[in-house]
């Protein structure tokens, strides 16, 4: 684990409540290998920094496809397993596609595959070419290599977590539309219009989604995907009062 101080914000306080800490876990994309270890670090981390009567850890999705091991990452999220503090799992637009075709949308499966759904598949045991020799047979598969318990996990997901003046999706939100009116889609898919945005949120928002070298701490969002799936780097932001950090995990 590689820590990193960020400091505080020197234009604007934006700050949890009174004896609130967070940790927002960037996109894991089916690194198991990098997902395990942080989870053990993240407690370490938080047992270092002395008790608080709430910690909260917020996924920020995108939990699967692309990495090798998606059904391992959702097994250990949804099993419990190394749980610690309130857990919130945002729903990020891997696990939308995932559920919309299992819904029915199988229009939409050469275009998941494309993207990392055939790791996924293989994750589960299921061969992704099998929906090219017997598309009904394929179908039948899949349902039946996904648990019900991870399918059920996914569907629990949720699309936004607020804790004080911290927001915390999935891609972003669209700039100025209030909170309660952002759309599901735009906060599951939403890139340019907001990450170009200079547009005081009234809120720090964090996001996964989009990639970027490191932590990326902007006047008015944070993003902290940082592209475990190939870069070997999966990032966290530890957040308390009105101070942040860094914890990465990291393999290579």
């Amino acid at each position: 684990m590689i820590g990193r101080w960020l400091g505080r914000d020197r234009e604007r306080r934006y700050c949890l409540p009174e004896g609130v800490r967070a940790y927002a876990v960037g996109d894991v994309h089916g690194r198991a290998d990098l997902l395990a270890p942080m989870l053990d670090w993240i407690r370490a981390d938080s047992d270092s920094r002395g008790g608080y009567p709430e910690v909260h850890v917020v996924f920020l999705g995108d939990l699967i496809d692309r990495g090798p091991a998606s059904a391992s990452v959702v097994s250990m999220l949804a099993s419990g397993r190394a749980a610690f503090g309130q857990r919130h799992f945002i729903r990020g637009n891997h696990e939308q596609t995932l559920l919309d075709i299992l819904d029915g949308a199988w229009e939409r499966l050469d275009d998941w595959l494309a993207v990392g759904g055939v790791e996924t598949l293989e994750s589960y045991g299921v061969d992704p070419a099998l929906h090219l020799r017997d598309p009904e047979a394929f179908r039948r598969a899949m349902r039946d290599a996904i648990p019900s318990l991870h399918v059920g996990f996914l569907r629990r997901m949720v699309p936004m977590v607020r804790l004080g003046d911290y927001v915390f999706v999935h891609a972003g939100i669209r700039p100025r539309v209030p909170l309660e009116e952002q759309s599901e889609r735009d906060l599951r898919w939403i890139r340019r219009d907001f990450l170009d945005s200079r547009v005081d949120h009234g809120v720090m928002v964090v996001h996964g989604h989009t990639v970027s070298d490191k932590v990326d701490v902007r006047r008015n969002r944070v993003g902290v995907d940082t592209g475990a799936y190939a870069s070997n780097r999966l990032s966290v932001l530890g957040l308390e009062a009105d101070r942040r950090w860094v914890l990465t995990s990291r393999t290579g």
